[in-house]
């Protein structure tokens, strides 16, 4: 018996394909030695020996110029380009200029780099996403977790034992399909993303219910894995889902199933005469106003003709 919706099954480990869309977050991202600062990396810097008032123990964002701005007391200070213990010196040697023995702590709180892989990624169609400067990385027909790990490996590069996560947030390449038959305008097909739990009532609700012409009559044809023999055809019973709560085909559609939902053949054959008889209604009721339209002038003439020979 095929999975419905009292006895679904899990379906197989998610294989990444073309045009998916995967969320990459960092958890561990730290630059291999001896990193060089860079500008928008961002700093902790803590400084003792400052003024009372004036104290220096924050997040700080290296700006466009390279450098990192203390306010209008201390000033800035250049360290784009310094390793972290460049940097150290070049910001005590600038604080001597106010403080008598200042001393100074820094440490990279975040990386560009970081801030560039964090985000969202279409696979594109060669099976790759772009990682910008640090590349094209090939994802598809991996899960999530080896996903995890290839690009791992791409950034190990520049990051010391880099720590990713990976997770669809766009399933695009496993879809089913509903084909809704609207009688003489033909068939409408719609592509639905699957999401591991849908049955035949969920894909009809997804769709906005049946249309005008849609009769209770469907079933799924079912593809067999590898391509090899017959399809698969699972008649559904609609009225016994929704009217009787039977669940026993209210199946769990798959990937690349067909959900057909067949026409009502009197309703369909109403549409089809009611198309061709609707001209010859446009045309008797055109000849009907015209004729309303001479009677209507007829009239009018009589009445002239009465008012002029009564003298008005």
């Amino acid at each position: 018996m095929p999975p419905h919706e009292r006895e679904m099954v899990s379906l197989p480990s998610y294989r990444i394909e073309p045009p998916d869309i995967l969320e990459i977050g960092i958890r561990k991202m730290v630059p291999r030695p001896p990193y060089r600062i860079q500008i928008y990396d961002v700093l902790s810097i803590r400084a003792s020996g400052t003024l009372p008032k004036e104290p220096i123990d924050n997040y700080f964002i290296v700006q466009s110029e390279g450098e990192v701005d203390f306010g209008p007391v201390y000033g800035q200070a250049r360290v784009a380009g310094l390793t972290l213990d460049e940097a150290k010196q070049a910001i005590v040697t600038h604080l001597r200029s106010v403080l008598r023995e200042p001393a100074v702590s820094i440490q990279l709180a975040r990386t560009a780099g970081t801030q560039e892989i964090n985000g969202t990624y279409l696979v594109h169609s060669d099976g790759t996403i772009n990682l910008r400067r640090y590349g094209a990385v090939p994802v598809a027909g991996k899960t999530p977790a080896e996903a995890e790990v290839t690009i791992e490996h791409a950034l190990d590069r520049d990051f010391d034992d880099p720590d990713i996560t990976v997770n669809v947030i766009g399933f695009n390449s496993k879809v089913f399909y509903v084909i809704r038959n609207n009688g003489a305008q033909g068939d409408e097909v719609i592509r639905i993303p699957v999401s591991g739990n849908d049955t035949v009532l969920d894909a009809v609700g997804k769709i906005g219910g049946l249309s005008r012409v849609s009769s209770t009559r469907m079933w799924i044809a079912r593809p067999v894995p590898g391509g090899q023999g017959c399809e698969q055809i699972l008649p559904v019973d609609y009225l016994a889902i929704t009217r009787g709560a039977r669940t026993t085909t209210n199946y769990q559609l798959m990937p690349g199933d067909r959900l057909y939902i067949a026409e009502d053949g009197l309703l369909a054959a109403t549409g089809v005469l009611y198309q061709f008889t609707n001209p010859m209604y446009q045309v008797l009721g055109v000849s009907q106003l015209g004729a309303q339209t001479v009677q209507g002038l007829q009239m009018m003439g009589r009445a002239y003709n009465l008012n002029v020979r009564r003298g008005y």
